[in-house]
């Protein structure tokens, strides 16, 4: 077993399945605009990035001409619906539990206010020491930059630091930083992807990792 002091969790399909909820939003707004539907796994791939690129990707051919207004109409909708499906993974409570002695922090690049909206609903802020969103600092996923201020705070080395989560971003960002990484396998991201960029540990569920780091 690896010893940790430190652990960095993704949030999108990594804590709490927000898939269908992120749709729902997707193609509410894609409606009111009069835009062509998407297929759910088509937006759901698009996930990853931050709300800016999940509307871009979007839009498609009808990106910039309508993105400020679907931009102003996701964040109306997403904001009053944003719990109506959105489900905590089993097991991730466990896992907190089990590592009740480290450092903890959500490092997403979803909006800060719509990752504690969701966090404090689902009782899964008092787990974590921190809360980083995509408006909380200028870099995102992968930059190294979010992770090196964090090593520092909380006096924990890279080699005894893990990011868990379930897209390549949290990957990339692991070995961008000299972090352990450990991907989620059966989040939003896709698995193949994943497991191309050869993550350190791999796990089915987030259970698993009990047996490999403590």
């Amino acid at each position: 077993m690896k010893a940790i002091g430190l652990m960095i969790f993704d949030f999108d399909g990594t804590l709490v399945n927000t898939g269908k909820d992120l749709v729902n939003s997707v193609n509410h707004t894609l409606g009111k605009l009069s835009l062509p539907v998407l297929p759910g796994e088509k937006i759901i791939s698009f996930v990853g990035d931050g709300v800016q690129k999940l509307m871009e990707r979007s839009l498609g051919s009808f990106y910039p001409e309508y993105f400020d207004e679907a931009m102003q109409i996701f964040d109306s909708y997403y904001t009053e619906h944003l719990l109506d499906e959105t489900k905590v993974y089993p097991g991730v409570e466990e896992v907190l539990r089990s590592f009740h002695n480290k450092r903890k922090v959500i490092l997403t690049n979803k909006l800060y206010s719509f990752t504690v909206a969701i966090a404090d609903a689902l009782k899964l802020t008092n787990y974590f020491d921190e809360i980083i969103g995509a408006d909380s600092r200028p870099y995102h996923k992968p930059d190294r930059r979010l992770v090196d201020p964090l090593l520092d705070s909380y006096g924990v080395p890279s080699e005894q630091t893990v990011v868990v989560g379930d897209g390549i971003n949290d990957v990339l960002l692991a070995k961008n930083a000299g972090l352990i990484s450990c991907a989620f396998l059966n989040g939003l991201g896709s698995r193949g992807e994943l497991l191309f960029l050869q993550p350190d540990f791999v796990c089915e569920s987030l259970p698993e990792m009990m047996d490999f780091f403590c």
